[in-house]
């Protein structure tokens, strides 16, 4: 029996879109993460909502009780879903309109604090310190610029020491489960240095042993969690460099490892394609973005500035 359009709640809306989710089989923390959204925010405050009477006021007035209630990046998050939502509906003749596309939020980022990546010296301080049973790991992250998630899933058969090449095609979730990258643009091809394949050679010899072949296993072969990672690994590392804020904090997340490479890349006079591609970013716009500020010279813009003074004023 087909339920009638004039009867199709956003919450009805909101089931039917993930059922589809779960149809693609999409990743068990992607599934979660939306279910969290539908039943935390959206179906609490507009659920009981008529799909086909949603305006665009309310959709307004649903991003402001987020903005009061949650967090901005929340509030991006459950818009983002919501528009899914009304969007699958609106391909199944549900809805003649997605309204939540006409609803902006507004960029601040002048509200967002500046990012600050590790220096050269604390890169070379975690290098020096890291104790021989983890060093293989923060080498291999500061030298590849691989996501951890990239780095938990990496395997034995993805490094080719013949050509001094690293495969990335898979990737551990926050569950721990294998599988593919989460896009294309992820699948790569990273070239290792002569040091790292030195380490990683070595440390192949006394990896713990694991039915899945993981380079960077816990103690049983088995995939590690990225928790373990952060507080077992890298936060006491950072707290013996004195990598801290001034309330002897760590400073860093793991992902800083990721932006350490990035600078590295970039002091090396690589170009920004090549980075891009080196990050598994999705688009060139996402590393200037991200990285672009490192890209400027300040004393080569002098420079410059110098020069076009001089053409000038000597005409």
């Amino acid at each position: 029996m087909i339920t009638p359009v004039d009867v199709i709640t956003i919450s009805d809306a909101a089931k039917i879109w993930m059922t589809r989710c779960e149809l693609e089989k999409l990743e068990r923390a992607t599934l979660h993460s939306y279910r969290g959204h539908v039943a935390n925010h959206i179906e609490r405050k507009i659920g009981h909502l008529l799909l086909t009477d949603l305006s665009a006021v309310h959709v307004r007035e649903f991003l402001d009780d987020m903005l009061r209630d949650s967090t901005r990046a929340m509030a991006k998050k459950c818009l983002t879903t919501l528009r899914s939502i009304v969007s699958a509906a609106q391909e199944r003749g549900l809805v003649l309109h997605n309204v939540a596309r006409d609803v902006k939020l507004r960029r601040a980022e002048r509200h967002e604090p500046d990012r600050v990546f590790p220096t050269k010296a604390e890169i070379k301080a975690l290098i020096a310190t890291a104790p021989p049973r983890h060093q293989p790991l923060i080498l291999t992250a500061i030298f590849t610029g691989m996501r951890m998630s990239e780095l938990r899933g990496l395997t034995w058969a993805a490094i080719d020491f013949q050509r001094s090449i690293i495969t990335v095609r898979k990737r551990a979730d926050r569950y721990c489960d294998m599988g593919n990258t989460k896009s294309r643009s992820g699948r790569r091809e990273i070239p290792m240095g002569p040091q790292l394949a030195k380490v990683l050679k070595e440390w192949k010899l006394s990896c713990p042993a694991g039915e899945l072949g993981l380079v960077f296993p816990n103690g049983v072969g088995k995939v590690e969690t990225h928790s373990n990672i952060y507080n077992r690994i890298f936060k006491p590392l950072m707290l013996e460099c004195g990598i801290v804020d001034d309330e002897g904090t760590p400073r860093f997340s793991l992902h800083a490892l990721r932006h350490a490479a990035a600078s590295l890349f970039i002091e090396q006079g690589w170009p920004p394609k090549k980075i891009q591609t080196m990050l598994g970013h999705s688009s060139i716009t996402m590393t200037y973005d991200v990285y672009g500020h490192l890209f400027h010279d300040p004393a080569k813009d002098v420079d410059l500035m110098g020069e076009m003074e001089r053409g000038l004023l000597a005409a």
